[in-house]
């Protein structure tokens, strides 16, 4: 035997950076245009820049990995394009917040200071989550990076705003926009977050202007009504057609509004009375549209109100607003009533701070025919979306979507290239920065201050990172993509933009493929999040554990359509399952010498073992490509880990032992040959999930060092070794086996004491048994196999049955029944008074009442388990004293 050409144990920290540093070296990555296979691509989903690595990230990633890995195996040209997103809210507010801390604010700075330090900030910081990425190994080309605000995709970005403006896709308005006075932007609906709050539900009186009854309207924004420029009623409401075309007084105003019919109204909500203020709802400003109704401004950028209001409320904060105007509706006698109400309100989604719909001027895409082309994509087939099932909400997202604001208040970020000649009022959207006015010829040009949403430059990513708008032979090969791996809370975000995108200035889908994989979240199915504190770190994880364990795990559990549960528990047993393939290396490379890899022994196996092994490994590779082809990442991993742990490792290994260690030159050099062969191909099946591992094992097989496994192909398919009869001989080979260590264990026999063992089979199952003798001695510990149908039983032996024949296990002289049973009286006792004390306390009801619960349950489950163990015992017992009196 040859010494290990592997430490003892698997040390992932010493391994994973010198793998990853090779592959950078080799360029494995970096695929050239000209190639002649397949190309076969994939985008990363643009992490902020501001981000950092967490469990979805991981996932995503992983998935992404194998996908990308598993496809050079199969011989294609792959690209993987990494990059990050400028993420013009968030990272805004980063270095806003980093300002503050030093006193000042980006005002202070001004624009063009303020974007500076922004780009200091992303110099210094923006490289953190690629190099958390790289940590995971990620197979990305790191040549091709870009960046959302790089000059290439900034270039995209223009152009793709130009052009839609010039067919009149993109335009200019006043619109009702959710509206965040933290952050001082309007953002898309996207953009808001609904979280349920108790607020109040106000109803207010409106009294009829002639002095002849009211109208009571209903409201949870009672500070909006200083804004009502009408109350509507659904025109077929019976009880208001009279009052359709009458005036009332806007309480605490002094203003008078008219009533209105319009089939928007809910006449079943309330009162059937609406209050409409145009300027602060958006189905509102519709109405007042349709009506001709006037837009007042009652609460301003800051989320405070304005001087329209007059009096004591202007300037007052929105929220203290409504709080004095309640009061003030007391004391004139106009609020009904007023009731708590749990409803949904609206937050941004960066800083959290309640949005307000605000009417303001912003720049908008027309979505209705870039919809249209993008659902019938994934209608046509021409896209797939796995699973199925987000179809429906993808369809009904399109059917449904308002015009895009794309506009954004904040200074990073795209900025719009619109400008306005101060002199004429000419408004210039331009691809260059225009110089003079084209329509009055002054050079007195002022840019518009708004930026574009994020979401519009990644919009183009999977084209602009290859070149767009020019064509790049990139562009030419690598598009469209193969595949888009991403979460279901970014489909219409992301997803659906990308496809509008991509098939208007592409025309052709951007990817093939678009599979949505589930949240990761803890062992008991919460979201993870920092205030719950059931976040598990991914590169901590990856500090514990190693790489390949984080991402095993995490493909292990990724069933399509089911979120992953998980706990730092899991992860911790598949870094056993490396530690598993790790020691049957050691113990392959212990038994494997130079030029095996060229040997062809294993083409014609000399024994069942190596015949059923190579069956079996084609079973596998057949249900891995199968499993990968169809996104089902969950059942590769678990083909794997059955395969190498229970078929290869616990059995075959243990099996060909015998002709590893054989006197028999040729025996033993076949068995090393069907290894090698074996655990070479079982190596690169594994590689796409665990990368690091495989590698490592890989440089130190026999006539492989310093070859790069990413590069190897995927192994053939060889039907001629499947042979669906050894899978019968194999589950028979297995029961014999394992019925005989059954009996070791339930009678506790020592397993050094070799076993005589009878078994009643005869033809050609007698003769499969007799071939393979040895290593049933072997593996079932036993000193004496008996085949023969004719035996008679013995007295006092233990028995069971295998494919139907019986077998028999002597045990006079290898057990002390008297001595046994005693000991089983002794273990029952100690059972018996621990159960007693345990319902002593379950009766306790002091204890029942003060204990947590979770105690309480523990105390229980002890009981439970006791039970069960007394139950096995006392029916060992009782075989063991017929035994005995068989004897």
């Amino acid at each position: 035997m040859a010494e290990a050409r592997l430490p003892k144990g698997y040390e992932p920290d010493q391994v994973e950076d010198t793998w990853l540093d090779f592959w950078e070296k080799q360029q494995s990555f970096t695929p050239g245009p000209d190639d002649d296979r397949e190309p076969y691509t994939i985008v990363i989903p643009p992490p902020n820049v501001t981000g950092s690595l967490h469990m979805g990230h991981a996932l995503n990633l992983t998935l992404q990995d194998i996908l990308c890995r598993y496809a050079r195996q199969k011989g294609y040209n792959v690209l993987w394009i990494p990059g990050t997103d400028h993420a013009g809210i968030a990272t805004q507010n980063v270095v806003e917040r980093a300002l503050a801390a030093e006193g000042i604010s980006r005002q202070d700075l001004g624009r063009e200071k303020f974007v500076e330090r922004v780009w200091q900030w992303k110099e210094e910081y923006g490289d953190k989550i690629l190099n958390q990425i790289r940590k995971l190994g990620a197979s990305v080309d790191w040549s091709r990076l870009r960046f959302t605000m790089d000059n290439g995709l900034s270039r995209a970005v223009r152009e793709v705003f130009v052009s839609l403006y010039e067919q009149g896709l993109i335009y200019r308005g006043n619109y009702i926009t959710n509206w965040c006075p933290r952050c001082r932007t309007a953002l898309s609906d996207l953009e808001v977050e609904h979280h349920e709050k108790k607020g109040g539900l106000y109803s207010i009186n409106y009294q009829f202007a002639d002095g002849e009854g009211a109208l009571t309207v209903v409201t949870t924004r009672p500070e909006t009504m200083l804004g009502d420029t009408a109350v509507a009623v659904h025109p077929e409401d019976e009880r208001y057609r009279d009052s359709v075309g009458r005036m009332v007084e806007l309480p605490l105003t002094g203003r008078r509004i008219p009533v209105i019919a319009d089939i928007y109204v809910d006449s079943g909500f309330g009162s059937g009375c609406l209050k409409v203020t145009p300027a602060h709802d958006p189905n509102d400003f519709e109405l007042g549209q349709r009506h001709g109704l006037d837009s007042i401004r009652v609460i301003d950028d800051e989320g405070r109100m304005t001087k329209e209001v007059k009096g004591a409320y202007a300037g007052l904060d929105r929220f203290e607003c409504r709080k004095m105007v309640v009061q003030d509706l007391k004391a004139a006698g106009l609020l009904v009533k007023q009731e708590e109400y749990l409803h949904k309100v609206g937050h941004c989604y960066r800083c959290r701070t309640v949005i307000e719909p605000n009417l303001s001027r912003q720049w908008f895409v027309a979505v209705g025919p870039l919809a249209e082309k993008a659902k019938k994509a994934v209608v046509d087939g021409d896209s797939r979306i796995f699973p199925a099932n987000w179809n429906r909400l993808y369809f009904d997202w399109l059917d449904d979507i308002r015009d895009w604001c794309i506009s954004r208040q904040i200074w990073w970020g795209h900025r719009i290239p619109a400008w306005t000649c101060a002199a004429c009022n000419e408004l210039i959207v331009s691809r260059e920065d225009p110089k003079v006015c084209p329509a009055c010829g002054r050079t007195d040009l002022i840019q518009d201050e708004d930026v574009l949403d994020t979401w519009f430059s990644s919009a183009l990513w999977p084209f602009s990172t290859l070149g767009w708008p020019d064509r790049t032979r990139d562009l030419e090969v690598f598009y469209p993509t193969k595949v888009l791996v991403t979460g279901f809370d970014i489909i219409f975000f992301w997803v659906a933009r990308m496809m509008m995108m991509g098939l208007e200035f592409m025309h052709e889908v951007p990817f093939r493929d678009i599979y949505i994989h589930a949240l990761v979240r803890d062992e008991q199915g919460r979201k993870m999040s920092k205030s719950t504190g059931n976040v598990i770190d991914p590169l901590l994880m990856i500090e514990r554990y190693g790489a390949d364990a984080l991402r095993f795990t995490l493909t292990a559990f990724a069933a399509m359509g089911r979120d992953i549960k998980l706990a730092e528990a899991r992860i911790q047993g598949y870094k056993h399952f490396i530690n598993k393939i790790w020691n049957a290396a050691r113990f392959a490379l212990m038994n494997l010498e130079e030029g095996l890899e060229a040997d062809d022994r294993w083409r014609e196996p000399r024994n069942f073992s190596h015949a059923y092994i190579l069956h079996e490994l084609e079973q596998v590779k057949k249900s891995v490509s199968r499993s990968l082809n169809g996104y089902q990442f969950n059942e590769a991993a678990q083909t794997l880990y059955q395969f190498v742990w229970h078929t290869y490792c616990d059995w075959y290994l243990e099996m060909i032992k015998p002709e590893l260690y054989s006197g028999d030159e040729e025996t033993r050099k076949t068995a090393a040959s069907c290894l090698e062969k074996t655990f070479s191909e079982l190596i690169v099946l594994m590689h796409p999930l665990i990368p690091f591992v495989t590698q490592e094992i890989w440089d130190k097989m026999p006539g492989r060092q310093g070859q790069d496994l990413s590069g190897v192909d995927f192994p053939e398919q060889r039907p001629w070794c499947e042979d669906q009869d050894l899978e019968k001989k194999m589950d028979f080979f297995q029961e014999l086996v394992v019925g005989v260590r059954n009996i070791r264990s339930e009678l506790n026999i020592n397993p050094a004491r070799k076993l005589d063992v009878l078994l009643l089979a005869d033809g050609d199952d007698a003769g499969f048994l007799r071939e393979n003798e040895d290593v049933i001695l072997q593996l079932a510990g036993i000193r004496e196999l008996q085949i023969d149908p004719g035996i008679g039983a013995p007295q006092a032996a233990a028995s069971g049955v295998v494919k139907g024949y019986e077998f028999f296990v002597p045990l006079a002289g290898v057990i002390d029944f008297q001595a046994e049973i005693q000991r089983l009286d002794k273990e029952l006792s100690k059972i018996q008074k621990n159960m007693e004390g345990l319902n002593r306390k379950l009766s306790n009801e002091n204890f029942l009442n003060k204990a947590p619960d979770e105690v309480v349950e523990k105390e229980k489950a002890k009981l439970g388990e006791l039970q069960e163990k007394r139950q096995t015992l006392e029916r060992l017992q009782s075989k063991l004293a017929r035994l005995d009196s068989q004897g």
